[in-house]
């Protein structure tokens, strides 16, 4: 393993402010900048550093390569009275997403459930960003999206899948945390793969295949081969409902098709699958938050295996993590602040600090 690098702390507004700072200069409206600033650093407050702004190197390359439109505006169509479709344009993923996530809130709110189908879109970071997005307007979520090959099926020994991620929430109880689930079904997400080859570390050797088809502790071998599913045929089969659900029904690029985030070559034609659905359906909003307190309590309190000094509720260890971020700061290796900085000169921006 690399040597165990100084972090360099820094405060969630001023990565915030400096990603918008950055975005608008490369031509980004305000309220995108905002929302795609807004989802990076979000991943990084919950830990999740592989979705956070050391994102933004390689979407500014996409549009300075012409292959992501940064004045893009998505384009929503009403379907029915409960289903939208939202037209990316070939924007950035996160504003299209995040209408998508508030058209289905809207139409919820009303109806009890709002269906969106995102086309022509874009990577939008971390899924539990909008799952957030749903707690925080008492909404229960589902969101998935599909990606650019990295998994074989199972069986094979090819890119076709993505490692695209599975994600659902609900709002919690009085003393329970929100419920938020946000999982890659590959045995990692392929972001931790770019995480390790930016600071030079090794990965896990069940990870990822290289070329030939051997496990690997070597990222840039990794990336060069296949991430493995989780659970074997059932993480394969997982990552393919992501590909129905988000490219198939959508209109989006699927079997393959979708262009990765770090493909200078062509638009990513990223395909999204948004629902909200109201928690008070089928029993009193009430009721409702005394179950999921109910539901924390069994599973925190549940029985411990050796070894185990705590159980958490899905989403808690982020969310913990995030509270601690907002009062010290995210923490950065010099290389990744380096790299950022280096964009902040091409576009005349002031440094971040």
């Amino acid at each position: 393993m690399a040597q165990e690098e100084t972090k360099i702390t820094v405060k969630h507004t001023a990565a915030e402010e400096f990603v918008v700072a950055l975005l608008e200069a490369a031509g980004v409206s305000q309220k995108n900048a905002k929302i795609v600033a807004q989802g990076l650093v979000q991943a990084d407050l919950r830990g999740v550093e592989s979705h956070g702004i050391n994102r933004i190197p390689s979407y500014l390359a996409r549009i300075r390569n012409g292959v992501l439109d940064p004045k893009a505006e998505p384009a929503l169509t009403q379907v029915t009275p409960v289903v939208a479709q939202v037209d990316g344009n070939n924007g950035f993923g996160f504003p299209a997403a995040h209408l998508a996530m508030d058209t289905a809130i809207t139409m919820a709110q009303t109806f009890g459930i709002g269906m969106v189908s995102v086309k022509h879109s874009n990577h939008f970071g971390m899924s539990a960003w909008i799952v957030r997005q749903a707690a925080d307007a008492g909404m229960m979520s589902l969101v998935f999206t599909n990606s650019s090959p990295a998994l074989p099926v199972w069986g094979g020994k090819s890119q076709l899948m993505g490692v695209s991620p599975i994600a659902c929430g609900a709002p919690g109880g009085e003393t329970s945390l929100p419920f938020i689930l946000d999982m890659a079904p590959s045995v990692a997400a392929r972001g931790k793969i770019y995480k390790a080859l930016r600071r030079g570390e090794k990965i896990p050797q069940d990870w990822a295949l290289d070329e030939d088809g051997k496990p690997t502790d070597d990222p840039a071998k990794a990336l060069k081969g296949v991430m493995l599913p989780m659970g074997g045929p059932k993480g394969s089969a997982l990552a393919i409902m992501m590909d129905v659900f988000s490219g198939v029904l959508s209109g989006s690029a699927f079997a393959g098709g979708v262009t990765g985030p770090y493909d200078m070559s062509k638009p990513g034609d990223v395909g999204h699958f948004i629902v909200a659905i109201k928690p008070d359906l089928f029993v009193s909003l009430d009721e409702f938050r005394q179950r999921m307190d109910t539901l924390y309590q069994r599973v925190t309190g549940s029985d411990k295996m050796e070894g185990v000094d705590r159980i958490y509720f899905p989403g808690e260890i982020e969310q913990l993590t995030e509270r601690n971020r907002l009062e010290e700061g995210i923490p950065f290796v010099q290389a990744e602040i380096d790299a950022l900085n280096t964009e902040a000169e091409k576009l005349c921006v002031p440094k971040l600090q």
